[in-house]
């Protein structure tokens, strides 16, 4: 079943992407990120409600409880130090450090929580995880001359976060129902995300919303929680080194959504990279 909420989690993590960027063309990142968080939060929470497991939180144990807190800060950290990279380096050198996320996750998940088993082959897939993701990053040439090597820094937090985010929320829904995990740490995620929008003074977008966008958000949203839900279950019950690269294979379904959506073409050289990326994401499924 974990297996099945992995991919699920990968479906709708690509239907999150494609609706996220009907929403996003006149609607700012910041404020279209907060707004879904909100839709996420209400998700999660109907969805406790339904599998009527709120009767859970006030077994939640004081751990648990810590490191829900502490998954959720950690996504927030990582979302702030991204873009915060993004904006003052290359993106076709700060996105595969990004994306070395999921290589060190699958390491942290060898060491903290003895995912041995297959080892070699766990190596090797995520060697050509790797090489997968360097190939999908298409290089875009930047204008900006003098470039602050502060960026690197940024990239690589951003990296370190998102791996700490699913092995701290590993250990926070250990004992704790996956559907209540989610909805804790999505609340610690909207109050930071509301925090990078006031911060920024971008609260005033908020009175000219285009209708038809804010759907789109709203949907993103949904789709959001619903990733969410099945990837904290998978995590909770799964291998997280198995789980990690089957969720970003949402990849797979954003690119094919974009090509049917958007009328999209991948290069010959991304296709390579998506290509080894299923090869990599598969040896870990079938030899896990």
């Amino acid at each position: 079943m974990w297996l099945i909420a992995a991919i699920l989690s990968a479906v709708f993590a690509g239907l999150t992407t494609i609706l996220a960027k009907c929403g996003i063309k006149k609607t700012d990142s910041d404020v279209a990120t907060a707004l879904r968080t909100v839709v996420v939060l209400l998700f999660a929470w109907i969805m406790v409600f339904v599998v009527g497991s709120s009767q859970g939180i006030a077994q939640i144990q004081p751990k648990s409880l810590i490191f829900l807190i502490l998954s959720g800060l950690a996504t927030g950290a990582s979302w702030i130090c991204y873009f915060k990279a993004l904006s003052i380096g290359d993106v076709n050198k700060v996105v595969p450090i990004d994306k070395s996320s999921t290589i060190l996750t699958v390491l942290l998940a060898i060491i903290c929580f003895g995912e041995t088993e297959q080892l070699a082959v766990k190596l090797i897939a995520t060697l050509i995880l790797a090489i997968g993701f360097f190939l999908m990053v298409e290089k875009k040439q930047t204008e900006q001359k003098n470039e602050k090597r502060i960026w690197i820094l940024y990239a690589i937090l951003s990296a370190v976060f998102a791996a700490l985010t699913s092995i701290l929320a590993k250990v926070g829904i250990s004992n704790v129902e996956s559907n209540l995990g989610t909805a804790i740490r999505t609340g610690v995620v909207l109050i930071m995300a509301w925090i990078i929008v006031f911060a920024k003074k971008k609260h005033t977008q908020l009175k000219s919303l285009d209708k038809k966008e804010l759907i789109f958000i709203s949907l993103s949203g949904i789709a959001t929680g619903a990733s969410w839900l099945c990837y904290y279950y998978a995590i909770q019950n799964g291998s997280v080194s198995v789980v990690v690269p089957i969720d970003k294979m949402s990849i797979i379904f954003t690119v094919a959504f974009s090509y049917f959506v958007f009328k999209e073409k991948l290069s010959t050289k991304a296709f390579i990279g998506l290509v080894l990326m299923l090869t990599g994401t598969l040896l870990m499924v079938f030899f896990k």
